[in-house]
């Protein structure tokens, strides 16, 4: 989350011991820098705050009319729990240590740290409730910011865990990840941590490096969301006595399809915002790699369905879309625009099948964030170790290698040790972090009376009226589109079918 701006500043400011006037003056960067800098991270962090609705739409629309109003409830309520849990202990502990000196006005540590930072202090330095040296405007419009990203991680599994989530597991779950699972990995990465220094300890590039997230936020809640599928289960009446996949039918595609679009409208203020500066003109070259990511995404994944399956799937294109903005999320700064249409449509083509892999080993998914979070955004992680072109970067993760800038494999100049970084990155959220994941629910599942999932009469009448005591559709009973037949997830395009099926 470093930018040029940020680490020319603290440089002059630390080998110069300039003050902050003082380089005002002589550079021509003024306190009126700063302000602009302050609001466009508060503009970013509005615009993805508003991709919770997004996401409420697409996964509401994904799945049967009958759970609707629990879906959308998860949805929202999400943003509460996470936001709650963050700003108790969560941004504390993965922020704590560290700070942006010079570059927004947030000069210094708030206080708290959580064992990964280096100096394993854990818990009495404060921070928590965003007290101390936390009551500062910078440190405000940066934990509102960060907090967006954590309620993106949070509500993932929201959408691979739909329509056999009890409520109260549902609310556990939203608490545990504002405060430890997300900062937990956050802190490693984006806080300074272990991951962030393997460029000095390893000699890996410029350690783990990803822009805006498509490990810290995407690939954390993709992993988290196959946790919790593979503890709950299958939906009843997704596999057929055979064991194929029967598709439960997304009731309202239009609805998904408007969520996504509002998802990419949101992520601009993802990716370009992630600067943390106005004053970073980079955001451009952003912005553009974002929306040429998503663009061929959406169309690489039509024709391969097409191509598959001899029609075009609206949930696929959607799918396929967001594949291609969770990809370029982490290496969307450091990349050309032909890299971001190549690996949006590689990500396009990725979701695809990896959607139907995923349903053939009987993992119920209806609404395909694992794949579109979970694998696309390891992709995208990698990304950054293939594609990155050393036109930017710098000082990344205070490597002291200033002169040097991201380079990937296709690039030379140690692009290797950047992948390297990159795929311990990966490897630590697959292995460790949905160890967590799955320790959490399995856990929960063992200690809430009968379990995190509603009983079988439950599930086949429809989560609203006994989850949240109303329906999303009174006047049409809650049955709208619940007719299985062969096929996918809800909402997804079948797999070919073939003559033994």
């Amino acid at each position: 989350m470093a930018t040029h701006f940020g680490e020319y500043l603290e440089k002059l400011l630390t080998e110069k011991r300039w003050t902050l006037r003082e380089f005002s003056r002589k550079s021509g960067v003024s306190h009126t820098a700063i302000s602009l800098n302050l609001l466009w991270i508060v503009i970013g962090a509005v615009l993805v705050i508003f991709m919770q609705a997004g996401f409420a739409l697409v996964e509401t629309g994904f799945c049967r009319a009958k759970h609707a109003a629990h879906v959308v409830s998860t949805n929202f309520a999400i943003f509460g729990l996470g936001f709650v849990a963050y700003y108790c202990v969560g941004f504390s502990f993965m922020f704590g240590g560290y700070s942006f000196p010079n570059l927004f006005g947030y000069d210094k540590p708030i206080g708290g740290d959580l064992i990964g930072h280096g100096n394993w202090v854990f818990l009495w330095k404060g921070g928590f409730f965003l007290q101390g040296h936390a009551y500062d405007v910078a440190v405000m419009a940066f934990f509102l910011y960060m907090v967006a990203f954590m309620d993106t991680t949070a509500t993932i599994p929201t959408g691979a865990m739909a329509e056999r989530w009890k409520w109260n597991a549902f609310v556990g779950w939203g608490l545990f990840c504002g405060a430890i699972y997300y900062p937990l990995f956050g802190a490693w990465t984006w806080g300074g941590g272990w991951l962030a220094k393997t460029g000095i300890t390893f000699h890996l590039g410029h350690g783990y490096t990803d822009f805006a997230g498509s490990g810290v936020v995407h690939m954390m809640g993709g992993v988290a969301g196959l946790a919790g599928a593979l503890v709950l289960g299958p939906r009843l009446g997704k596999y057929g006595p055979d064991g194929k996949p029967r598709a439960l039918l997304a009731h309202h595609i239009p609805m998904a399809m408007l969520g996504t679009f509002i998802l990419l409208f949101g992520w601009f203020g993802f990716n370009a915002a992630s600067t943390l500066a106005a004053t970073d003109n980079r955001f451009a070259v952003i912005a553009t790699n974002t929306a040429l990511a998503a663009a061929f995404g959406a169309t690489i994944s039509m024709f391969w369905v097409m191509m598959r399956t001899s029609k075009p799937d609206p949930s696929m294109m959607a799918n396929g879309m967001l594949a291609g903005l969770v990809a370029i999320t982490a290496p969307c700064a450091f990349v050309q625009p032909w890299a971001a249409a190549a690996l949006g449509s590689i990500a396009g083509v990725i979701v695809v099948e990896c959607v139907w892999f995923i349903e053939r080993k009987g993992i119920d998914d209806p609404v395909g964030a694992i794949s579109v979070h979970g694998v696309c955004g390891a992709w995208g992680v990698l990304c950054v170790g293939i594609f990155s072109d050393g036109t930017y970067g710098g000082d990344w993760n205070t490597t002291g290698i200033a002169t040097k800038n991201i380079y990937g494999v296709l690039y030379g100049h140690g692009g290797w040790g950047q992948l390297g970084a990159q795929a311990l990155g990966v490897a630590t959220i697959a292995i460790v972090m949905f160890g967590v994941a799955l320790t959490f629910f399995k856990v929960q599942n063992r200690l809430t009376k009968g379990g995190i999932r509603p009983t079988e009469e439950v599930e086949l009448e429809g989560l609203d009226l006994p989850e949240m005591g109303v329906e999303a559709y009174p006047y049409f009973g809650g049955t709208v589109g619940t007719s299985p037949s062969v096929g996918s997830a809800a909402g997804v395009a079948s797999e070919p079918v073939t003559s033994d099926q």
